[in-house]
């Protein structure tokens, strides 16, 4: 992606598909001694914990590509409860209630997909870096969704696992 943003001249755009239920998650934000074990799993918190690395994900991201002087942006994005996606197929006390009492203020899919187009392809979004959508918008993500330290040490950690060394 450098090296073609730098040989189009024109700015590439990296966006990452979070979901408000970062803020669902665990007290310090990211378990990095439990993400492997089996014991301690929890749906929930395994959900909330991986769209909140999103977040962490694209703020990283954002800051290197801007220290690197490369025109490439990283965002994340809340797309909206999309019931039609069936995120709960797997829960059907759980789906029941969320029909209930979330399904009313849902949206649609083309709703659903319209921040990831918007954070993709608008020209009000050029140049903008390192942050949060939903409905079309910055947002204000949680706290620990701006902690520059969990992030960096969610890289270091990403890393550790992928080098092949």
């Amino acid at each position: 992606m450098k090296s073609i943003a730098h040989e189009s001249q024109k700015e590439g755009r990296i966006i990452n598909v979070s979901s408000e239920g970062h803020r669902l998650g665990y007290p310090e934000g990211i378990c990095f001694d439990k993400i492997t074990d089996k014991s301690s799993y929890s749906t929930l918190s395994a959900y909330s914990q991986s769209k909140l690395a999103n977040i962490l994900h694209a703020n990283e991201l954002a800051k290197r590509f801007k220290e690197e002087g490369v025109e490439i942006t990283a965002n994340s994005l809340h797309p909206g409860v999309i019931p039609k996606t069936d995120p709960m197929r797997y829960h059907s006390i759980v789906k029941c209630l969320f029909n209930i009492f979330v399904g009313p203020f849902s949206k649609n899919i083309p709703q659903g997909a319209a921040t990831t187009c918007y954070v993709a392809l608008h020209p009000q979004v050029k140049g903008v870096s390192g942050e949060y959508f939903s409905d079309c918008n910055v947002a204000k993500p949680s706290a620990l969704a701006k902690d520059e330290e969990l992030a960096k040490k969610l890289w270091d950690f990403s890393l550790s696992l992928t080098d092949p060394k």
